[in-house]
């Protein structure tokens, strides 16, 4: 696995350690499992989609929670014992599993959709207007204005 030193970086911006943080922890491997897998896709220039493979498990089971800059997908199965047959092979996963993803800043969940197996997460960036770029008009020195002169009489 390769490992990138960030070091020089942190000299050349100001307020980005944050950033250079969540890109250490990405490249450090950790003992997380893959279960279940997803994709993180990009639908428009600020609207991105999480699907997620969630077979056999209803809307009842599956909880997404948005908190602050943090997206949790919760799946709790109990297990169906009523089933008359012996299960020889189990190949679909029934355990519970809880994911989490990182969201930046002004990020925030739209909609939630369950099709076909598979968890559709919409996810969209809103920057406050206060917080867009605008162009600042480059303009003359200002005039001075002069007082009035006033004639004092004798």
């Amino acid at each position: 696995m390769r490992n990138f030193d960030y070091s020089p970086l942190y000299r050349s911006t100001v307020g980005f350690d944050r950033l250079f943080s969540l890109l250490d922890n990405v490249s450090q491997p950790d003992n997380a499992s893959t279960y279940p897998p997803y994709n993180i896709e990009r639908t428009d220039e600020d609207s991105y989609r999480i699907t997620m493979a969630v077979a056999g498990f209803s809307q009842e089971d599956l909880t997404i929670e948005a908190k602050q800059n943090s997206l949790t997908i919760t799946a709790e199965r109990t297990e169906e014992e009523n089933s008359e047959n012996e299960v020889l092979f189990r190949g679909i996963a029934a355990r519970s599993f809880e994911r989490r993803f990182q969201l930046a800043d002004h990020v925030e969940v739209k909609n939630a959709s369950l099709e076909n197996g598979l968890l559709h997460i919409d996810l969209v960036r809103e920057i406050p207007e206060a917080m867009k770029p605008r162009k600042i008009a480059i303009g003359t020195k200002p005039k001075q204005i002069e007082a009035a002169k006033t004639k004092k009489a004798a």
